[in-house]
């Protein structure tokens, strides 16, 4: 599924236009990712949470020369599936 798909979605179980449906799922993304930018997290029950987490710098290697390089410390989004979710997927 990929993001029209899910526009659509969202529009056909809502009665909602896809124009709204789209500005909604926008609404989220936008909103989700300002909060993980602000290093809050995001929990929605039964769904799963959002939250940055530190990854610390490391040596790595170059697969095309085998070099040893240094990658830098970042800090990546994660996800942490929720009770819920992990009943529907079964």
């Amino acid at each position: 599924m990929n993001k029209g798909d899910l526009i659509s979605a969202i529009a056909s179980e809502t009665d909602m236009s896809k124009a709204g449906a789209e500005a909604v799922l926008n609404a989220f993304v936008s909103s989700v990712s300002g909060a993980l930018c602000n290093g809050e997290k995001v929990t929605l029950t039964g769904f799963g949470t959002f939250s940055v987490s530190n990854r610390a710098a490391r040596m790595g290697r170059n697969p095309k020369t085998g070099e040893a390089i240094q990658i830098k410390a970042a800090k990546v989004p994660k996800f942490k599936a929720g009770v819920g979710l992990k009943e529907a997927v079964r």
